[in-house]
């Protein structure tokens, strides 16, 4: 069997694309996560984007600015711990 005739093959079993596609594809969570959220000049939809920040939590954020670090939002009593922790690594505090 030709080399051609292999690809076809394995084309029309749709296994050549599933079996290429995970090297060669760029994981696009990486590009996000790279992307931190300044607690201290994020707009309120930036902090509701993050995992278990909702209204009352970005209002509670926002009132108590400006942060020298992220770890005043449990110091402050604005996040409990657990909130704290799943948000810790996509925020930071730039100083003002």
């Amino acid at each position: 069997m030709t080399m051609k005739r292999f690809t076809a093959c394995l084309l029309s079993a749709g296994l050549l694309l599933a079996s290429v596609a995970p090297v060669c594809a760029k994981p696009v969570a990486v590009a996000s996560k790279a992307a931190k959220v300044d607690i201290n000049s994020a707009s309120p939809g930036e902090l509701e984007a993050l995992p278990g920040i909702g209204k009352a939590y970005t209002k509670a954020i926002v009132a108590n600015r400006p942060y020298t670090s992220i770890r005043q939002l449990v110091s402050r009593k604005v996040l409990p711990q657990g909130v704290y922790d799943k948000v810790k690594d996509r925020m930071i505090a730039k100083h003002l």
